[in-house]
């Protein structure tokens, strides 16, 4: 019978409470915890049009989008334990806005648990007091303009973080402020205002942090007065603490990091959450915008970097036509300075975009060049590539083809003319003739013989460096062994050889040395056609033995004094084309000679003709000879 008594004394409890909100001249109006409507009254259908079956279940559409931020900071502070009264508006049905006088408390069980929220709303005719409410709004929006203003100014990102701590203890009223980055699982402290410097820098885990646990709610800023949450980061060590509240700064859509306000002094209000999430807000906008900048400029460096260490010429000229970008490489390249070339069109034709145009410069400089258009500004990028040495190896292959066909045909021509002749005519010729015939026959074998292995020694001196040996060997009894038969080769030639007897031993490959010597001798020989004297002399300097071949023959050109020694080139000095070969001889000979640690060099003769210095380590010395000539 007690039990009973009981369960129908809850009831009519219950039912008195129904009776109550039913009958209140208030509207009231119950969210839950997930800001959906479970109580609308009928007071509230009076005052926002809505019936009820319309709005339970559903968040209720009463709030204004620009009041959200007072609306979350209003359940924000009042989840904390606080009541707020604010005069505030609200949409109705037909879409007027009224003012209304609102009183928001926590719903909570007899445990203090929060179910939800509790609004009481009145409609007010006070105009006095709505323009009161919208003046100090009004002066509260147009602060929180000038600072976004002066934080947006500001395309640094350190000085934009700084303003923003600094501007958010100014608008909130609280005595400390802070912007902590979202790195990772970490947050860090990068800014901060009446916080200890020795603070900044300081990190804390993500997860169990304040902004952590505000990134799990969804919601955009947290107020936090419980002793757990003050031990948050590092904030306990100010002394009177006892509010945190914590604003997300997102940007591009991403939580970036948070704004916390530190109160010791005074307790934020709902005025004070819903600035702290508006500034929020603009300070991810505000990061945003340096962060862009920063990019903007780190990419123009690397641009720049890239622009100007090219081994392209590159120039960037306007729609118009006109140079605007003319990298260190294209003043080289074609000897226009970058003040020269400024504003006015290029010194070059240019092709057709995505097309490509081979031309020399009047320095006899080959260039390619390359166009393509900008499609968003119509400006074109025009990069030029140095071809000189690649039109200079093609011309060489070409003369090297050429001279090789008539190289080869002369001695095959004379083989076959002989061979022919021996053998429709044996029985005809005499046997001196006979003789005469197979004796041409041999030596023009010999000079195809000679003229392969010119070939083939070249091509393995292309390759790589030539495999030679390092060892200690006698100069002099190579060159007497080289220049033993020399005088009975022809009777306008003399050849004198200067070698003293104590000459020091040489370090390299005596075989390699040996080629070497027979070619700068077939040369002296080969160039100087009317005779005269070929002078060999050898002698040592410190570390190094010299040795060198004269002849009076018709001389280099200064020009090509380098230029012989490439592959498939002879000097246009006189008429030394006449004297036939494919450029090979000095090629292999300098390979040789730096394959062995040597050098060799063409140098003039005042009284005319050409000398060749070849210079090896001297035996003893470990110091590398300098260059021959210098």
């Amino acid at each position: 019978m007690e039990c009973d008594h009981w369960d129908k004394r809850d009831d009519e409890d219950e039912g008195i409470a129904r009776a109550v909100v039913a009958s209140a001249a208030d509207a009231i109006v119950a969210l839950d915890r997930d800001l959906s409507v479970v109580t609308w009254n009928p007071a509230a259908e009076r005052l926002f049009g809505w019936p009820a079956d319309e709005i339970l279940g559903r968040r209720p559409p009463f709030v204004p989008e620009e009041l959200t931020a007072e609306h979350n900071a209003v359940l924000e502070r009042v989840r904390t334990g606080g009541t707020v009264q604010l005069r505030t508006r609200r949409f109705r049905r037909d879409g007027t806005l009224i003012e209304v006088q609102a009183d928001i408390s926590g719903l909570r069980t007899p445990s203090g648990a929060l179910l939800g929220y509790v609004g009481v709303y009145h409609q007010r005719d006070d105009n006095e007091a709505a323009r009161a409410r919208s003046v100090r709004r009004a002066q509260l929006v147009r602060r929180l303009t000038d600072v976004v203003g002066d934080i947006n100014a500001e395309l640094d990102q350190n000085v934009v973080l700084d303003r923003i701590a600094g501007s958010l203890t100014e608008l909130t009223g609280a005595d400390a402020g802070g912007f902590v980055l979202i790195d990772g699982e970490k947050l860090r402290l990068v800014s901060s205002h009446r916080l200890p410097e020795g603070m900044k820098g300081a990190t804390a885990d993500l997860g169990s942090s304040l902004v952590g646990k505000l990134l799990r709610t969804g919601k955009p800023v947290i107020l936090e007065t419980g002793p757990e949450g003050l031990q948050d980061l590092i904030w306990a060590q100010l002394d009177g603490l006892h509010t945190i509240a914590v604003g997300i700064a997102a940007v591009g859509g991403r939580p970036y990091g948070a704004l916390y306000a530190l109160f010791a002094r005074r307790k934020p209000g709902h005025v004070e959450l819903e600035l702290l999430e508006l500034l929020a807000g603009h300070a991810g906008i505000a990061v945003g915008n340096a962060v862009a900048y920063q990019d903007a400029v780190r990419q123009r460096a690397h641009e720049r970097a890239v622009f100007d260490a090219s081994a392209d010429g590159i120039a960037v000229l306007s729609e118009s036509g006109t140079v605007m970008r003319w990298n260190p490489k294209a003043a080289e390249l074609t000897g226009y300075a970058y003040e020269d070339v400024i504003g006015r069109p290029p010194p070059f034709d240019l092709p057709a975009p995505g097309e490509k145009l081979t031309f020399q410069l009047e320095s006899g400089r080959w260039l390619d060049v390359l166009c393509a258009t900008i499609p968003e500004t119509g400006e074109i990028v025009a990069d030029f590539r140095d071809i000189t040495s690649a039109k200079e190896l093609e011309e060489a292959k070409d003369l090297f083809l050429a001279t090789t066909s008539h190289e080869l045909r002369t001695p095959i021509t004379v083989v076959t003319g002989f061979a022919s002749t021996l053998a429709d005519r044996w029985d005809k010729l005499s046997d001196a003739d006979r003789r005469a015939h197979v004796h041409t026959i041999a030596e023009r074998a010999k000079s195809l013989g000679r003229l392969i292995d010119h070939l083939l020694l070249g091509a393995r001196a292309g390759a790589a460096e030539p495999s030679v040996r390092d060892e200690a060997f006698d100069l002099a009894e190579r060159v007497r062994a080289a220049t033993l038969g020399l005088p009975v080769l022809s009777d306008r030639h003399r050849v004198e050889v200067r070698v003293p007897d104590d000459l020091p031993l040489v370090r390299g490959d005596a075989l390699a040395t040996d080629i070497l010597l027979d070619q700068l001798l077939e040369n002296a020989f080969k160039y100087s056609p009317d005779g005269g004297l070929i002078q060999v002399s050898a002698w040592s300097e410190e570390s190094r033995v010299v040795l060198t071949v004269d002849d009076e023959g018709i001389g280099i050109a200064p020009s090509d004094r380098e230029r012989v020694f490439e592959r498939f080139v002879q000097g246009e000095s006189g008429d030394r084309r006449r004297f036939g070969g494919v450029g090979l001889g000095l090629y292999i000979v300098r390979s040789l000679a730096r394959a062995q640690g040597g050098e060799v060099a063409a140098l003039p003769r005042p009284e005319g003709g050409t000398r060749m210095q070849f210079v090896l380590r001297r035996e003893g010395f470990v110091t590398a000879p300098d260059t021959p000539g210098r």
